[in-house]
């Protein structure tokens, strides 16, 4: 079977929530790899034992699965290639890119201390980097990679250019610690050679880790990869994106409804254009999708924006879809199942409730009309709506109910005929009906509303009111 021309990774910490600014970059990867017919692949990058917890690998997998971003393959847990990690340290130390340094903590510490009292350069140079085997002591070390001292290490990356950076910049960092575990930078590359990633799309953070990264694949001979590092999301104010501004983790936007798929368009747009599109479906993203058209600059996150294109994605998902993301949501928040009869319900009032509906929230806030069984529970603001209300005109509504032709244009016109005799406003009876429906001071159509709860539930709704409005 061939190499893929594209295979692209996504590659967490499993040390807490999947973050927002996380999700785009795997966001951004997968769409690259399904644009190109190549490999999304997911490595859980948990060589932090001590910060690395099984709630947030499993928080990562319900985040992806929740944004719809399907891997190929299984995941890859980073810890489990340690052995390879060390093998490629070794054969490093085996050809002269690595050494092996003696230096104690306290005396690299020390170093620092004085460069810092001196203002000097604090990148250590170790004594070692140059000694001979013979002059080894029999003592702990680690191994550091042999960085070149002279000449430019460029980086071709396609979203900010070519980068150059003096080697005289790049440290001899350490690859491999003194009780024989690898160290992150170093079993970053590892994993991404021996998995054929030929495309590393990651934030703009990295930058700096590429050129030293790049140190082990030319020690190695192997290919490198195609860079191309993204700027990183900042809050409305500016600055980079944190608690302070709203949530962060991914799991937060599912809890407060936003759709889906509305989340990938918005979190697609956010960094990335085609022109002045800024609602499009998925298979407009993947078709589009490319590295140039990534911005260089960092982009603001837009709560009232992403509620505009949540609310358009819902309006456009079929009545079904949109019952399976809604079930979908009520098991996040931990609220109760629909039943049966309720969605059954639901999906024949769908088309009402998810009219100006930005989030999943607000339809199920707006489907309570068709899943809550008489007597109706009144809010606090539809009780104040059922004082204002005219039980004279309440009874004689429900009583030509009884017999008006069951379609909208006949059910508006017994309402305007009706509130015209009383010689009032139609917003005097609209608000009361309302409330007598649904419970709520806010909900569909007076109209919709009965069309689908049907003629002998609505009127049925109406004396219930009738009776609430005479105590």
């Amino acid at each position: 079977m061939s190499r893929p021309t594209v295979v692209t990774r996504f590659a967490p910490s499993p040390t807490g929530p999947l973050h927002i600014g996380s999700a785009r970059t795997a966001l951004f990867n997968w769409l690259y790899a399904r644009r190109h017919g190549g490999m999304f692949l997911l490595r859980v990058e948990d060589t932090d034992r001590e910060r690395s917890t099984e709630l947030s690998t499993q928080a990562i997998y319900q985040g992806m699965a929740w944004l719809g971003l399907d891997y190929d393959g299984l995941p890859i847990s980073q810890a489990a290639n340690a052995k390879r990690h060390k093998e490629v340290a070794l054969a490093m130390l085996a050809t002269g890119y690595a050494y092996k340094c003696f230096s104690t903590q306290e005396e690299i510490s020390e170093f620092r201390k004085q460069a810092k009292s001196e203002k000097s350069s604090s990148m250590f140079l170790s004594p070692w980097r140059e000694a001979s085997e013979k002059n080894h002591p029999n003592a702990p070390f680690t191994i550091r990679l042999k960085a070149p001292r002279d000449g430019e290490t460029i980086i071709k990356d396609r979203v900010q250019g070519d980068v150059t950076i003096n080697n005289s910049q790049i440290d001899d960092m350490i690859i491999l610690r003194s009780d024989g575990s690898p160290v992150y930078m170093l079993a970053v590359v590892v994993d991404d050679h021996d998995m054929g990633v030929t495309h590393i799309i990651r934030g703009d953070d990295h930058l700096n880790n590429a050129a030293r990264q790049i140190q082990i694949y030319n020690a190695m001979s192997w290919e490198l990869p195609t860079y191309a590092h993204i700027p990183l999301i900042h809050g409305p104010d500016g600055k980079k994106m944190s608690k302070r501004h709203g949530a962060t983790g991914v799991d937060e936007y599912q809890l407060y409804g936003y759709s889906a798929a509305g989340m990938r368009n918005y979190l697609t747009r956010l960094g990335w254009s085609h022109g002045n599109s800024e609602f499009f479906s998925d298979e407009d993203a993947k078709n589009w999708f490319d590295l140039e058209h990534i911005g260089r600059s960092p982009s603001r996150f837009d709560f009232k924006k992403l509620a505009n294109i949540s609310g358009q994605h819902i309006a456009q998902t079929t009545d079904t879809n949109l019952l399976t993301e809604l079930e979908d949501y009520l098991k996040a928040s931990n609220s109760a199942e629909l039943t049966k009869a309720q969605k059954v319900l639901f999906l024949s009032g769908a088309y009402c409730v998810k009219q100006n509906a930005k989030t999943l929230t607000e339809v199920y806030e707006k489907s309570t009309f068709l899943l809550n069984k008489r007597p109706i529970l009144l809010d606090e603001n539809a009780k104040q709506n059922i004082i204002l209300l005219d039980a004279d005109m309440l009874q004689e509504l429900t009583r030509q109910l009884q017999s008006v032709t069951w379609h909208r244009p006949s059910l508006e016109k017994l309402v305007e005929v009706l509130v015209q005799s009383r010689d009032m406003k139609l917003g005097k009876l609209v608000g009361p009906l309302r409330a007598a429906l649904s419970g709520r001071a806010v909900s569909p159509s007076i109209f919709d509303m009965m069309l689908v709860l049907g003629r002998d539930e609505t009127i049925a709704r109406l004396k219930d009111t009738s009776l609430l409005a005479r105590i």
